[in-house]
């Protein structure tokens, strides 16, 4: 028969076995899942399920209106012209596709929600009629 090797310290647990024994990978896993938000149904405020849109919609009018006066200045100032005519424009693109993006996903969210609503109905209407 074969003794097991001691380990450097004179305790007679091999350093795998040491090493099994103090990690802790899953605590720590089940720690940083992302899927508690999952369990968890706490009722949520109407300005924490629309924060984002509102804010792109919002920083999206404001980036087109600040085009909207860079581009105008170009009709108005005649010295640098062509530099307000360059970036008005880019300024007008940028606001809109931003101000877009917001307004698309509000519509997005909204389904989200009575698609979350349905799903919950039907899960406790399952539960109700199975688990008798």
């Amino acid at each position: 028969m074969e003794i097991p090797p001691k380990s450097p310290d004179g305790s007679e647990k091999s350093p795998q076995s040491k090493e099994l024994i103090t990690s802790n990978t899953g605590s720590t896993l089940c720690m940083s899942s992302r899927s508690e938000s999952v369990w968890t149904s706490a009722p949520r405020s109407k300005w924490d399920i629309y924060h984002k849109p509102i804010i792109v919609v919002s920083v999206g009018a404001a980036i087109f209106l600040f085009g909207m006066v860079i581009t105008s200045l170009s009709c108005f100032l005649p010295s640098k012209k062509h530099i307000y005519k360059m970036c008005g424009p880019a300024f007008l693109s940028l606001g809109l596709m931003l101000l877009v993006c917001g307004l698309v996903w509000i519509p997005i969210i909204r389904k989200k929600q009575k698609q979350r609503q349905k799903s919950q109905f039907l899960q406790s209407l399952k539960s109700f009629f199975f688990n008798r």
